[in-house]
């Protein structure tokens, strides 16, 4: 990844933003059932890796909970290239949003939408103008090694989250 500065203008502030690329990743063993999250977040000099876990939850929570995380985890604005392997992510955040937002967190079958609370954590965390973020889907288990070490962050987190019991 290249070594560069991008400023972005808004509202006569210039804001400098770092490049970063983020992978994360969610793993649940049962579903519900014990899961974790993990991310590594990399940028031109640094690397950080970021997992965690909860017990009695869904693969689908923990995906959301590795982007939250690792979005929570930057100090300073960026400019995010967010690699994910969950459709389920990648397409609320994309496509499915706005509708639901437009119909107060109801499906177009009416029905609520699930996982809601963490809906409504990422949407405020990626639209509150402090990140630039790039949406890439990346297919699991396919040998990219930042999915991969993600996806070995989040069975860490599985780990805790047995550990618990």
């Amino acid at each position: 990844m290249l070594d560069c500065t991008i400023f972005q203008k808004k509202k006569d502030e210039v804001k400098v933003l770092n490049p970063i690329d983020i992978y994360t990743d969610g793993a649940c063993k049962g579903n519900p059932g014990p899961g974790g999250w993990g991310a590594l977040l990399k940028s031109a000099d640094a690397q950080k890796e970021l997992f965690g876990g909860e017990l009695g939850t869904t693969n689908n929570r923990m995906e959301m909970m590795a982007v939250i995380e690792a979005l929570t985890a930057l100090k300073r604005p960026c400019k995010v290239r967010l690699h994910v392997d969950s459709q389920y992510v990648l397409k609320g955040m994309t496509e499915w949003l706005p509708g639901w937002k437009a119909r107060g967190w109801k499906t177009a079958s009416k029905a609520p939408v699930k996982n809601v609370d963490l809906w409504q954590r990422l949407d405020a965390l990626v639209n509150d103008g402090t990140h630039q973020i790039e949406w890439r889907w990346v297919r699991g288990h396919n040998g990219d090694p930042g999915n991969e070490r993600a996806d070995e962050l989040a069975n860490q987190g599985v780990a805790i989250a047995l550990a618990q019991r």
